[in-house]
């Protein structure tokens, strides 16, 4: 089992500089692998694999005081993730559904994060402080829990002008054990953030909803200054930190809600959502991104396994028209708020019966079409 542990730092003016160049020598490392890749394809119709670029690399260290500077290890690894993005654009070239995406180079404001794929090469934790090479000195870490597991990576990513360090940590899977706590069915929605089989309601905070007057006036503070400006670069600044802002509070939230449903239950039962699909809807994409279904989601089953919850995702499609007491199908529109059932006349809140539904979907996953369990 992965788990990620993500701390603040509090590296001084030097440090910081230190900081700022090793991700811009990234970035240019990044950019130049693309431009070969597509020059060569271009020119030649030859493709460049990443181990022509690893070899070049280690040529390019020697005239390149910049390279030379930066871990070979960290190198490789962002050699590795262009080589992804290459593997991922192919995979839906292939696919044909959508446009492709080809791999974009990334500009100064576009590359905020770059990884140390060993442990104990190019970086260390002592204590409170964090050794990084070529960064002057040790960096302070605001440790605010313990790190519990090995630690096998290293990322180091910059957020609206702050520093955070992520470690990836192996941890032993924990058992899932019996338990005498209810089972429970999980509906998430815009009206509600959430509504369990057992009626329970959370309140959907709506966080960018509210900060919407203020990214509005910085947004146009930005692009009224003048492109690639100190100035436009500040007004920014002051953008992203808006949005980080309301980024840290949806994530709370769905720690809060998690911890909460893990400690009062012991099985859980959510939908699995087609998020992409659902954000087509120009009228609720704004307020379905605003929710962040998706990442509450994973919060939820990985707080589930870290404590030996079981936790089934069931497939979502049907579960608001269908009776979660006698399964007669109700036909619904998304306006249509109530669950009125003409046949064993079970009346209830649609988002109720949805997740009663879920709960009974999960339950029957658990038990498996033969009468015994399944593996999830």
């Amino acid at each position: 089992m992965r788990r990620a542990f993500k701390y603040r730092l509090d590296p001084n003016a030097s440090q910081g500089r230190d900081l700022e160049t090793m991700c811009e020598t990234h970035r240019r490392l990044y950019n130049a692998c693309l431009d070969e890749r597509k020059t060569v394809y271009e020119t030649e119709k030859r493709t460049v694999k990443y181990t022509d670029q690893s070899a070049a690399f280690t040529k390019a260290r020697k005239t390149n005081p910049f390279y030379a500077n930066i871990n070979f290890s960290s190198a490789q690894a962002t050699m590795r993730r262009l080589d992804k993005a290459y593997k991922a654009f192919f995979r839906r070239a292939k696919a044909k559904n959508g446009k492709p995406g080809f791999p974009r180079f990334k500009g100064r404001d576009r590359f905020d994060s770059f990884e140390f794929p060993s442990y104990g090469d190019g970086v260390r934790l002592n204590g409170t402080r964090l050794r990084v090479q070529a960064v002057r000195k040790e960096i302070k870490v605001i440790l605010h829990r313990e790190i519990v597991g090995t630690i096998k990576t290293v990322t180091l990513k910059r957020e609206a002008g702050k520093w955070y360090v992520v470690f990836s940590c192996e941890l032993p899977d924990v058992p899932i054990l019996p338990t005498d706590k209810p089972p429970v069915g999980i509906d998430v929605g815009l009206e509600s953030f959430l509504t369990d089989s057992y009626g329970t309601k959370e309140p959907n905070p709506r966080y960018l909803k509210d900060a919407l007057p203020e990214l509005r006036r910085k947004g146009r503070c930005v692009s009224r200054k003048k492109l690639r400006s100190k100035n436009r670069r500040k007004a920014v600044k002051r953008l992203r930190k808006i949005h980080a802002r309301v980024k840290n509070l949806r994530k709370e939230h769905h720690h809060h809600v998690a911890l909460k449903l893990v400690r009062r239950f012991g099985f859980i039962a959510a939908e699995c959502l087609d998020i992409q699909e659902m954000l087509g809807n120009g009228r609720l994409s704004r307020s379905i991104s605003d929710a962040g279904w998706d990442g509450f989601l994973l919060t939820l089953r990985c707080k589930a396994e870290s404590a030996g919850i079981e936790y089934v995702g069931v497939n979502a499609r049907g579960t608001s028209q269908c009776c979660s007491r006698c399964g007669a199908v109700v036909p619904k529109t998304l306006f249509d708020r109530w669950h009125e059932c003409p046949h064993c006349g079970l009346s209830l809140h649609r988002d109720e019966n949805s997740a009663k539904e879920i709960l009974r979907r999960g339950l029957l996953a658990r038990i498996g079409p033969a009468g015994g369990n399944v593996g999830h």
